[in-house]
């Protein structure tokens, strides 16, 4: 599953879409707070991305990954409300891996599964510039706020509260 592929995928689209991104080798590191360190950045400058679980009733279930900015925490009444649902969770790992295409900490800010619904929070497309780890653990990457909108397009809801997961 998780391989150079979502690297390899990710680093494609940008190239062949010319979207301006700056490549950041480092200690391999998968936490937000520590990455930000190691790459020199405010920690809300950060993506990160978690993969939830959303039980809309008892048949049908559906797969989110949302995007908050590094010193924040996804809002799980948020997300739940945003949906319908009558519950909102973590995902379990070996699920997130598969959907992601990718290790815990390396989950990328885009979706490239059908089944891997993207929402991010508006405060994430108003970065300047915005950090995350590129499908690597000692690799990350920069773009733009609003190149990140315009590729992944996501589903900008207000989904955070204060503090981190």
């Amino acid at each position: 599953m998780p391989d150079n592929s979502t690297y390899e995928r990710l680093i494609s689209l940008l190239d062949n879409t010319t979207t301006a991104y700056k490549l950041i080798d480092h200690e391999p590191e998968g936490t937000t707070e520590t990455v930000s360190a190691l790459r020199g950045h405010p920690v809300s400058e950060a993506a990160k991305c978690l993969i939830l679980i959303v039980k809309i009733d008892r048949r049908v279930t559906r797969y989110v990954l949302a995007v908050v900015p590094g010193d924040r925490r996804v809002d799980l009444n948020a997300i739940r409300t945003l949906f319908a649902a009558r519950y909102a969770g973590f995902c379990d790992a070996a699920t997130a891996e598969r959907l992601a295409h990718a290790v815990p900490g390396t989950v990328l800010p885009f979706s490239f599964d059908p089944e891997l619904e993207l929402v991010a929070d508006p405060d994430v497309i108003a970065q300047p510039r915005l950090y995350f780890n590129a499908a690597r653990l000692d690799r990350s990457l920069s773009i733009s706020g609003a190149d990140y909108a315009r590729l992944a397009e996501p589903r900008v809801e207000r989904i955070t509260s204060p503090g981190s997961n």
